[in-house]
C-alpha cells in the first residue's frame, strides 16, 4: 500500500490531536469516556485507528475501547457531514408530520435510507427518538440549533440558508 507524504503527514498529524487529548487526561483509563467524547468532538467521529490508538495509549484492550464507543449512542463510528440534522420521531413529531421532514431531506440532499451523509461532507441526516421539544413538534435540531414547530417548505430554506452562509464562509 502506497501512501503519500501527505497523507503520512495528516496521520501523523490526526494522533498528535489524539495524544494531547490523552495527555490531557494523564493516561487516566477511567476517563476513557470523557477522551472518547473530545477526540469525536475534534473528527465528528470515532475513526477506527484513532479507537486502536487510544486504546494502545492507555494500555488497554482495543475490544475494551470498541465496547465503550459502541455502547453508547452519542458515539459514531462512521463520518459525519459538518452539520448533523437530527429529525425527532417520537410520537408527538411523528403525529406532525415528522417523516414528511424527513422526506424533504432527503429529496433536497439526494439521501436515502441507507445513505445518510452527503457525498460533500457538508450534511448528515440522522432520525431519532426523540429530541425532548414534545411541544415544538414536529422539531429538528442541524448541530445544536432547534428548529420547531416546523414544515418541510421551511427545512428547503433552512437548507437553502445554511448552504448559502457557507458556500460564503469557504470563500473567505
Amino acid at each position: 500500500m502506497n501512501t503519500t507524504k501527505k497523507e503520512t503527514n495528516n496521520k501523523v498529524r490526526q494522533f498528535e490531536q489524539v495524544l494531547a487529548i490523552i495527555e490531557k487526561y494523564n493516561h487516566d483509563k477511567s476517563r476513557l469516556i470523557t477522551i472518547l467524547q473530545q477526540v469525536q468532538e475534534e473528527y465528528r467521529y470515532l475513526p477506527q485507528e484513532v479507537l486502536a490508538y487510544v486504546a494502545t495509549a492507555l494500555d488497554i484492550p482495543v475490544a475494551e475501547v470498541y465496547g465503550v464507543a459502541t455502547f453508547y449512542a452519542h458515539f459514531s463510528l462512521e463520518a459525519k457531514g459538518k452539520y448533523v440534522a437530527k429529525v425527532c420521531n417520537g410520537t408527538a413529531c411523528h403525529v406532525k408530520g415528522s417523516m414528511k421532514l424527513k422526506d424533504a431531506f432527503y429529496k433536497k440532499l439526494k439521501l436515502d435510507a441507507e445513505k445518510h451523509t452527503t457525498d460533500d461532507m457538508l450534511f448528515t441526516v440522522e432520525l431519532v427518538s426523540c429530541l425532548g421539544a414534545c411541544g415544538l413538534a414536529p422539531v429538528m435540531t442541524i448541530n445544536e440549533k432547534v428548529y420547531g414547530p416546523i414544515d418541510a417548505k421551511k427545512v428547503e430554506s433552512v437548507l437553502d440558508s445554511i448552504i448559502q452562509e457557507d458556500a460564503v464562509e469557504a470563500a473567505l
